[in-house]
């Protein structure tokens, strides 16, 4: 075989949404600091076809997403990652942080101390710090402190043509979301509801983004709202979230970044205080645990510091390599499986 490009990766999955974890082949990508690298590969020609090689078909599929390892810049991380997903590469990422943490541990790349390691990861958003509970050779749980996150706008209003006016908090967990109450569509999260949830979070991403603007006020690089996430309260407290991602599908984990989101939209209406901690569920039933450990701020605006836990589990470890000779070496996407959006890949 010549091959022209081959990379390892070990397959991971984080309460269900899969997080695959690029360990070996990965190029060397340009950029002093995470954010720069995040920012080249979403916007040079050869970040881009890096990403379509890794997450586009006939390589890639919808579901999930490729990390890249990276060697860390900060003196006092273990390793770098940045996510990439069919739409672009991402700056940060619970669920993936929990793929990661158990995937440096579990392959050996960083040495596991039972019955706890700590691990720290540096992404385009900062330092995540995973505490893992280890036993028996393996990692049993992951708790993320994350980022500090912090609300944009709360109750922005947006007029839709389907559902008229619409409220949303516009909020930051390591990315910017749109955060909906999702009774203002007429749905509940659950998996038969899951195409319509998703078309509806493609239409309002892209009438959020259409009007309003929002770029970190310290990591320019991390701009535009990425995902909506539909939220709901159970009987018993427990966060119901679906996130929805282009070009359409949901997140099969209770997301880490949105909850950190959704925590710091709580926290701005006085309805949970430091040291709480509640359960989050995800639209299959999987779920987190959220807490919020600290106040803070970010650029003068009242932050606080989230805590997520949740699991991770290895179920593969395999290559992928690309024909020098294939003809469909840029990658595709149809609309029979990846929805109607993928028209516009």
């Amino acid at each position: 075989m010549r091959w022209k490009r081959t990379i390892q990766l070990l397959d991971v999955h984080c309460e269900g949404e899969i997080g695959k974890v690029a360990i070996g082949g990965v190029p060397k990508i340009p950029g002093e600091t995470v954010a720069a690298q995040l920012h080249w590969l979403n916007t040079d020609p050869k970040g881009n076809e890096l990403r379509r090689f890794l997450c586009l078909e006939p390589r890639g599929a919808p579901i999930g997403s490729v990390n890249l390892l990276l060697p860390p810049k900060h003196p006092d991380a273990d390793a770098a990652f940045i996510i990439l997903q069919p739409d672009q590469a991402h700056a940060s990422s619970g669920s993936n942080s929990i793929c990661v943490t158990t995937a440096l541990l579990e392959s050996g790349i960083v040495e596991m101390t039972e019955p706890e390691t700590v691990v720290t990861l540096e992404t385009a958003a900062g330092l995540v710090r995973a505490t893992a509970t280890c036993r028996d050779g393996r990692c049993e749980k992951v708790k993320l402190t994350m980022v500090p996150s912090f609300v944009h706008q709360l109750d922005v209003k947006v007029q839709t043509p389907s559902w008229g006016e619409i409220a949303l908090d516009l909020c930051y967990g390591g990315i910017f979301y749109g955060l909906v109450d999702v009774g203002q569509i007429g749905l509940t999260i659950e998996k038969g509801n899951a195409a319509a949830l998703v078309q509806a979070g493609m239409v309002l991403k892209d009438l959020i983004n259409r009007q309003i603007e929002v770029v970190h006020p310290e990591i320019p690089a991390i701009s535009g709202v990425a995902y909506v996430m539909f939220r709901d309260t159970e009987a018993d407290g427990t966060v119901r979230t679906c996130t929805t991602m282009w070009p359409g599908r949901a997140d099969r984990s209770p997301c880490g970044t949105g909850n950190s989101a959704n925590l710091a939209a709580l926290h701005a209406r006085g309805k949970v205080r430091v040291g709480d901690v509640f359960r989050s569920r995800s639209i299959i039933g999987s779920q987190f645990e959220v807490g919020l450990a600290s106040e803070t701020e970010v650029a003068g605006k009242p932050a606080i510091i989230p805590t997520i836990t949740g699991r991770g589990f290895t179920f593969g470890l395999h290559q992928i390599a690309l024909d020098p000779f294939d003809p469909l070496s840029d990658g595709f996407a149809m609309t029979d499986v990846w929805g109607p959006s993928a028209g516009e890949i």
